[in-house]
């Protein structure tokens, strides 16, 4: 059973699913806004606040548990990406939708970019389920 890892990939699984849910609700609010707003500020703030640190997360929960591998871990993390995976799908599907004079490149190329990022932390999900538990090396 692991320790501190599972609750990093806990925070994890957290974190992406706020960043999709934020992106989201973003992209519904550009198809028909009712103030102005600057999509490329808020989605900088957005990744700021929950894909990059949510990333970090993923990958210290992975660098934590490689070692012995961890199927509970590995399903974590691999939710997690499967949660931001869809989350930017979903994201994806509303851009035609978007208001003309805010489909700019940003907005057209973050979802894409995450579901590239989301395709790495289920690797990394998928991988702990492979990792067999190694021995401990005794110096006598």
């Amino acid at each position: 059973m692991a320790g501190i890892e599972k609750y990093v990939a806990i925070a994890a699984l957290g974190l992406f699913a706020m960043f999709a849910g934020e992106v989201n609700v973003f992209y519904n609010y550009l198809t028909s806004p009712n103030v102005d707003t600057e999509p490329e500020a808020k989605l900088l703030m957005y990744i700021s606040i929950g894909a990059a640190p949510g990333a970090i997360m993923a990958g210290t929960a992975f660098v934590m548990s490689k070692r012995y591998g961890s199927k509970q871990i590995g399903s974590i993390v691999l939710a997690s990406g499967i949660v931001l995976f869809v989350g930017m799908i979903i994201a994806n599907s509303v851009l035609p939708r978007i208001d003309t004079n805010y489909q700019i490149y940003t907005v057209k190329i973050v979802p894409q970019v995450f579901m590239g990022v989301a395709v790495a932390v289920m690797a990394a999900g998928g991988f702990l389920f492979r990792t067999k538990k190694r021995p401990i090396k005794e110096f006598f």
